[in-house]
């Protein structure tokens, strides 16, 4: 018995209430919206994944607080970028002062902007070549800094707003450079 992947290309595009009401009736999944409307489910990620997001989350989330540098967002919370595409990073952060007024008071509806830095780690199931287009697009929108874990490859590629890309080693310290000041991780912790 061979096994087949099941692919399905929707005509139909989703707005941000049917997005929102689809995520809440579905919280094991995942859903991205793309720049043309349609809809993207990714499937929950496995063990080593989830335990490499929630790592790089707290970290983020610990210096940033420390520092009172911001906010830090984890891999549910949907921002809607300038594309009009609606994506969930693993880990975010936003600069003190640059969150909509009124974020905080919504929870059913997706914060509209661009954050400054974006954390994604590449899971089993995803494909390095969608990964980097999704990088291109998070800085095509207005993201200032990314980094881009790539577990499978022992490796992070550190995108920036100039268009520059660098690829680390598993043995690197990442910088959040002047967008997340002071934040220094050694790679090895998130592969």
């Amino acid at each position: 018995m061979t096994s087949e992947k099941l692919t399905v290309q929707s005509l139909y595009t989703v707005t941000d209430e049917e997005l929102m009401l689809m995520s809440s009736q579905n919280p094991e999944l995942r859903f991205e919206r793309n720049a043309n409307g349609t809809l993207e489910t990714m499937p929950p990620t496995g063990g080593i994944s989830g335990n490499q997001e929630v790592k790089a989350g707290a970290y983020l989330l610990n210096w940033v607080e420390s520092q009172d540098l911001g906010e830090v967002f984890g891999p549910s919370t949907g921002f809607r970028l300038a594309n009009t595409a609606v994506r969930a990073p693993d880990a975010v952060f936003v600069a003190k002062g640059r969150l909509p007024d009124g974020w905080d008071e919504e929870e059913d509806k997706f914060i509209n902007l661009a954050p400054d830095f974006v954390i994604e780690i590449r899971s089993k199931n995803d494909g390095l070549a969608k990964l980097k287009a999704k990088m291109e697009e998070y800085i095509a929108n207005g993201v200032q800094l990314e980094w881009l874990i790539d577990i499978k490859n022992q490796q992070a590629l550190v995108y920036r707003q100039d268009g520059s890309i660098t690829q680390y080693p598993a043995t690197a310290i990442l910088s959040g450079e002047d967008i997340v000041p002071g934040l220094m991780l050694p790679l090895k912790k998130l592969l």
